[in-house]
């Protein structure tokens, strides 16, 4: 027995000193001081085991003993194992910064560094903009008016983004722009976002384009000219990028520029000859000026020895000789201007490389930089938007439309995918926000993007997928009246497009997070391409006491011992502790992944994909822990919270159990089995109460519902289209009156009150006036509630021949 409490207590020791990742000093001293005790005890054998595990951590743990035998000869294996990076991945590495995401990586994240910088969210100015321009134009588009009847946005609409600077979002007030925050690019496209093509519109020339790589890159010339004109609409400026041949794998642009001279203005002048095909460019048909990014070439040396300058970019006026361009495509759902663009031996002088002559082949490098920016702004925002819009109007649907005689709202079938559309809601916001804070304060955040870019748009298609399923006919039916089904088609633009989801989620997420925000990883390599012993000793050996480390953690906190200290209140401290839990079980994983795998890593895409899902589901619960800390409560968003929170870490424990099902090493899987999950699976779905009292809360005039509307478009505004979120809040408002008259009126029905006859509500409501069940004030109300549901509740019908594009084709059936 004292033998067991001897080494149960050493063991414990070690634990607490692994977990500190105090070095192998103390470990030493735990196992010399128990193997002491352990002879003054009798118990030889276990002072043998510690004291050769002393000798053997010493040995391998002490810079002065590793590095005569042990480093070199790691060194040697690691130079034969670790994998290439290209020149073009480490261009993508280097882009950006690391901030949380990084933490999340060490398995023992620094809260402090998440919380330092306060959201204290928007000025005035731009909060007027949004109250005020942002909510007159998106007062202005009627989905089936812009998506089916006109295919464009109203020409009303494109005057006043120009004249109020919507294009000049991210252009200095130096330049004519309005030098908007990230916080405010989010909180504009929001509220656009209930129409994909003005969201789209707008979004695009403020996020990967010419303006923003002008910002950045341009010539004090490029900058003077353009900037002014891109901020006031004289100018429409597109990005060509993809081609046939060119998606995801940008950098195989088939696209060439040849150094050569040609005529220019007259005169003979150095330049490029350039062959192009570009498709699904937006803004393209309509665009006055032409981002383009292609490959360089200087095969006669007139620049210089080198022949094959890679990726650049130039910027190309509309009307220069030889580009076809203004022909459309037409995007699934929205047709947003969307169109290819062509060249056949442009030729354009070395004036028109973005940065000029001096920035021929950085191509790449600027894309990569601004696109981790643009990716965190842009679609996240519309997908934030777009669930806030869906859920605004499936709560209110759901809670006038009566089957059974009762609000489908009080259904449990309908209240689940309720509660699902409000935590995605809540955490497409959180998420959106609190990143755009980041890149406020500073940081260029590649992963998050990536991460937001796949999440946000994955959980737009859901919640879009859920309010459909709630509407049922409503919404099935298009026409002017449905204001769900374009924008629910059109919600697959978004996985596409900025890197498509498949991509994103099996490559990029994980893919660069693991050597961009691991410790130790990319030290590792730089001390390999630059043979540095000594740095990679450091590296190398910081690196494997953080794998100790990340292994103690994880399975002292998966047993309920010696939780994380978390600067977080009694509502999300646990949520907190787990969050804390699961980094050090990913960062295990992590390490285990490539080290069992390899270069190799790279093709196993499906086990790169569950890693990045845990880091994806880590990082956004953290956006609504910081995004909880930091904003008022209302009335029934504590549970809300919790709701958000235990639906990620369920995702991100799902996530863990699957990786370890399938990694391929299965000696090392159940390894980490036993550490990461020694007492299985924790983390369930939300229980049904919760669930249902979500699903009242969105569904009813609550502060909840309120506040989660607050970025979208709710109000009426005087000759603008109608707002069904703003109708619906209406009907919401005098629900509990007309629910008490519904069932007044139901229960005189049931007990033969009145005639049996009256089935349709209006009829009924009338016959109860009669039989002086209700007064004259009560039927009054009735009238004008229940017609302004009937309208909520009716769907578009057309002339027979109406759909037909060609009219000549329409077959007459019943002609006489």
């Amino acid at each position: 027995m004292t033998t067991l409490i001897i080494l149960l207590l050493a063991i414990a020791g070690l634990l607490m000193v692994l977990r500190q990742e105090a070095g192998a000093k103390p470990a030493i001293a735990v196992m010399a001081g128990f193997g002491v005790v352990s002879m003054f005890f009798g118990s030889g054998w276990l002072a043998l085991v510690l004291f050769i595990g002393a000798a053997l951590t010493a040995a391998c743990g002490l810079p002065g003993l590793r590095r005569s035998w042990l480093t070199p000869r790691v060194f040697d294996m690691f130079k034969k194992v670790a994998p290439k990076v290209s020149d073009t991945e480490k261009v993508a590495l280097d882009a950006g910064t690391v901030g949380w995401d990084g933490e999340i990586f060490t398995g023992r994240p620094n809260w402090h560094q998440l919380l330092v910088n306060r959201n204290n969210g928007l000025t005035e100015e731009e909060q007027a903009f949004i109250d005020n321009q942002c909510t007159w134009a998106i007062s202005r588009c009627n989905s089936w008016d812009v998506a089916v009847e006109r295919a464009d946005l109203p020409p009303e609409v494109w005057e006043f983004l120009k004249k109020e600077k919507f294009f000049g979002m991210i252009i200095p007030k130096e330049y004519g722009g309005l030098g908007f925050s990230a916080k405010a690019q989010s909180a504009v496209l929001q509220r656009l976002a209930s129409n994909e093509t003005l969201m789209v519109s707008v979004g695009v020339p403020n996020s990967l384009g010419p303006g923003e790589l002008l910002l950045k890159y341009g010539t004090d010339e490029q900058k003077d000219h353009y900037l002014p004109r891109l901020a006031d609409g004289r100018d429409i400026p597109c990005f060509g990028l993809t081609g046939p041949r060119a998606g995801s794998d940008a950098t195989s642009l088939p696209d060439t520029g040849i150094v050569c001279k040609g005529e220019f203005d007259g005169k003979e002048v150095l330049g490029l000859r350039l062959n192009f095909e570009k498709r699904w460019i937006t803004l393209a048909p309509i665009a006055t000026v032409v981002g383009l990014a292609f490959r360089m070439f200087d095969p006669d040396n007139l620049l210089g020895e080198e022949k094959d300058l890679g990726i650049t970019c130039a910027l190309i006026p509309r009307d220069t000789k030889g580009m076809e361009i203004g022909r459309r495509h037409c995007p699934i759902g929205s047709p947003f201007m969307n169109g290819p663009i062509k060249g056949k031996d442009v030729f354009i002088p070395l004036d028109y490389l973005i940065g000029g002559p001096e920035m021929a082949g950085e191509g790449w490098r600027m894309l990569v930089e601004c696109l981790s920016v643009g990716r965190c702004i842009t679609l996240p925002s519309g997908a934030a938007g777009a669930a806030a819009s869906a859920l605004g109007t499936a709560g209110g649907f759901t809670r006038v439309r009566r089957q059974f005689n009762t609000p489908v709202a009080e259904m449990e079938g309908v209240q689940g995918p309720l509660a699902r559309i409000a935590a995605m809601t809540y955490i497409t916001q959180s998420s959106v926000y609190q990143t755009a804070n980041m890149v406020d304060n500073g940081e260029k955040p590649s992963v998050p993007s990536a991460i937001l870019k796949y999440q946000l748009t994955e959980m737009q298609r859901a919640t879009l997928t859920d309010a459909m399923d709630v509407h049922g006919g409503k919404t099935v039916t298009l026409g002017p009246r449905n204001y769900l089904g374009i924008g629910y088609s059109g919600s697959a633009v978004s996985i596409t497009v900025e890197g498509a989801n498949i991509m994103t989620r099996s490559l990029m997420i994980f893919g660069q997070g693991a050597i961009r925000c691991h410790p130790y990883v990319l030290e590792e390599l730089a001390a390999k391409d630059n043979d540095d012993i000594d740095a990679f000793d450091t590296a190398f050996f910081n690196h494997a006491g953080l794998i100790f480390g990340n292994a103690a953690r994880a399975f002292t906190q998966a047993l309920g011992v010696g939780h994380a200290d978390v600067p977080f209140d009694a509502v999300t401290r646990r949520y907190a502790q787990a969050v804390a839990r699961f980094s050090a079980a990913f960062g295990l994983c992590a390490d285990a992944a490539m080290t069992t795998l390899g270069s190799e890593l790279k093709m196993r895409e499906l086990i790169s994909a569950r890693l990045g899902d845990m880091l994806s589901n880590l990082y956004m619960a953290s956006m609504v822990l910081k995004n909880w800390n930091e904003t008022q409560p209302v009335e029934g968003e504590k549970v809300l919270v919790q709701y958000s929170l235990q639906y990620l870490l369920y995702r991100t424990e799902h996530a863990l159990d699957e990786l370890l099902h399938n990694l391929p090493n299965r000696p090392v899987a159940w390894a980490l089995r036993a550490l990461t999950l020694p007492l299985g699976r924790k983390w369930e779905m939300p229980h049904d109460d919760v669930t249902r009292g979500i699903a009242k809360a969105i569904s009813t005039a609550t502060p909840l519902r309120e506040k989660l509307l607050r970025p979208v478009w709710s109000t009426h505004v005087e000759d603008g289209v109608a707002n069904p979120v703003a109708q619906y809040n209406d009907l919401l408002a005098d629900y509990d009156r007309a629910e008490k008259l519904y069932r007044a009126a139901g229960k005189a029905y049931a007990k033969g009150d009145l005639p049996m006859e009256v089935l349709h509500p209006e009829d009924r409501f009338e016959a109860a006036y009669k039989a002086e069940i209700f007064t004259e004030e009560d039927i009054e109300f009735m009238r004008d509630y229940e017609a302004k549901v009937l309208e909520m509740l009716t769907v578009d019908d057309f002339p027979f021949d109406a759909l037909a594009q060609k009219k000549e084709t329409v077959i007459q059936h019943n002609a006489a």
